[in-house]
């Protein structure tokens, strides 16, 4: 047990080497980090917001919202299925949204059993392994026909579109240039957002809370300028405001939408900021096709539900790219450049509850965290250098290597450390020197039996070692429960106690051990004061 191959003494140094050039940049500025060589280990350790203060925003969506765009979505693939059904079109009169339903009349009664077909081919299961489907199909009247979503059907609809909304704004934060946002779902139609650092939170809640649909549809050249004043359309269009002010009407029919978008960037245009976008394939060939069928037409460009322009097309668009102008600043061009990247959010969320926590409040967390780490080393040391005497001080080194360690690991894989995180590290100082203890304290016992001091702690390590794997193998499965079923700050806690157990066994045992045999081997005492 005492034996050292001389390729374990190396290996056992390289990682306390390796842990400590990881750990060595928590101790510097980040602007003198900033400044080290390339082969320099720089990364330093993440701060939680309670640590290094921020902006906590919840955000809650509209389930009615989610209801609304099945409804269009429903309404469009409808028509799409009646105009190409399989033994013909199925002529159809007056569809119509109502009561949160789609409902249409069938102008041939011979078509109704078709058009029902048709219709419930589009409805999908709930779940792979459901019955219940996500659009209910039925016919009053004898011919009129009305498709009814149901509740499991947007259960699921607001389900997949929260998982969405997630990832879409955690591209617009990264976006930001932010570091180790946290961004989780709370219950069924909440987010919480939590940006370390970031103390005005305005120019975030603007961000986060539009939902960036873009869309490009004609302007209908023959709406009464009086009757689109007072809000009202002719049939196929609809009436929207301008972000200039005033109000347009446009044709319901989107000609093509920002969802094929794979780029947006601010730019200049005439001296001016503007955006600029890029199709993928698909939408430049429909972008195309649009422009080329309505050239001399003005077309408008819309932006969650307000138009930002009308130009005319002079000519047909071919290359799948073009320039979005307005009256932006370059604040502003650079914002709607993010939104448009990252994609829309499937769902209109709105800022119920925000909290912003100064550098101030962190500062004396980690003042406090850092006190409370020391009085616990200090404690600990004290009373195993008493306790063991020249033990005791190797005990005191693996545990100062044990602080070292856990900071390289937390550096090297990027965790945040958060105020539970503080509270699991001073846990473990307390909680490190157990091993040393039950090893001490087994040597002890060996020698009452009248062992010699090699004996005494070859078997003292050897016993104690199955004792320590046994138990720190059950804290760890703990640590692992606490990470899979935790949130937040219980997430913190555990990943800070698991990488402490980790290199504690290895500093405490491991470490220990060849300093002592280090040690024996070198001095050959006769007797072990212990």
């Amino acid at each position: 047990m005492l034996d050292f191959p001389r390729w374990k003494i190396w290996m056992t140094l390289a990682t306390l080497l390796v842990g400590t050039l990881f750990a060595v940049p928590n101790f510097f500025p980040a602007e003198t980090v900033a400044n080290w060589p390339a082969f320099v280990p720089r990364q330093q350790m993440n701060l939680g917001l309670d640590l290094r203060g921020g902006s906590h925003i919840l955000l809650e969506a509209d389930a009615s919202d989610v209801r609304k765009s099945r409804l269009e979505t429903l309404e469009e693939i409808a028509r799409t299925e009646l105009r190409q059904a399989d033994d013909g079109a199925i002529p159809f009169l007056d569809m119509s949204m109502r009561d949160g339903a789609i409902s249409f009349t069938v102008r041939n009664p011979t078509d109704v059993d078709r058009a029902v077909e048709a219709m419930r081919a589009i409805s999908r299961p709930v779940g792979q392994l459901s019955a219940t489907r996500d659009v209910d199909v039925s016919v009053v009247d004898g011919n009129r026909v009305v498709l009814r979503p149901t509740d499991a059907g947007i259960a699921a609809e607001t389900d997949a579109a929260m998982k969405q909304a997630v990832e879409v704004i955690r591209r617009r934060i990264d976006e930001l240039g932010t570091r180790e946002p946290t961004i989780i779902r709370q219950g069924d139609t909440r987010i919480v957002v939590q940006v370390p650092g970031l103390q005005n939170p305005e120019a975030l809640k603007s961000l986060l809370g539009k939902t960036a649909k873009l869309e490009f549809r004609l302007v209908d050249v023959d709406a009464d300028p009086a009757q689109v004043a007072q809000g009202r359309a002719p049939p196929g269009s609809q009436v929207l405001p301008m972000v200039e002010g005033g109000a347009i009407a446009v044709k319901r029919r989107v000609l093509i939408s920002g969802d094929q978008l794979v780029d947006s960037q601010p730019t200049f245009q005439d001296g001016m900021p503007v955006v600029s976008f890029r199709f993928d394939s698909v939408g430049g060939k429909r972008f195309a096709k649009a422009t080329q069928e309505n050239t001399g037409k003005p077309f408008a460009i819309v932006l969650d539900g307000k138009v930002i322009s009308a130009p005319r097309i002079n000519e047909p668009i071919l290359g799948g790219s073009g320039i979005i102008s307005g009256n932006f600043t370059t604040e502003s061009a650079n914002e709607l450049a993010i939104l448009l990247r990252s994609g829309k959010l499937p769902v209109a969320l709105k800022v119920i509850e925000e909290r912003t926590i100064g550098p101030d409040l962190g500062a004396d967390s980690i003042r406090a965290g850092t006190l409370a780490a020391i009085v616990a080393t200090i404690a600990v040391a004290t009373l195993m250098i008493v306790t063991y005497g020249r033990f005791g001080v190797y005990a005191c080194i693996a545990l100062v290597l044990n602080v070292i360690l856990i900071l390289g690991v937390m550096s090297g894989i990027g965790a945040t450390l958060t105020l539970p995180g503080i509270a699991g590290l001073v846990l473990t100082i307390g909680a490190a020197v157990d091993a040393n203890v039950l090893i001490n304290e087994r040597i002890r016992e060996e020698q009452r039996k009248g062992r010699n001091v090699f004996n005494s702690v070859d078997t003292g390590f050897r016993e104690a070692t199955r004792t320590i794997w046994d138990a720190n193998s059950l804290n760890i499965i703990v640590a692992i429960i606490m990470f899979i079923f935790g949130t937040g700050p219980i997430k913190g806690f555990a990943v800070v106690l698991s990488i402490g157990i980790a290199t504690s066994v290895f500093t405490n045992v491991t470490v220990v051990r060849l300093m002592v045999s280090n040690w024996l081997v070198r001095t050959r005492p006769t007797a072990l004061h212990i």
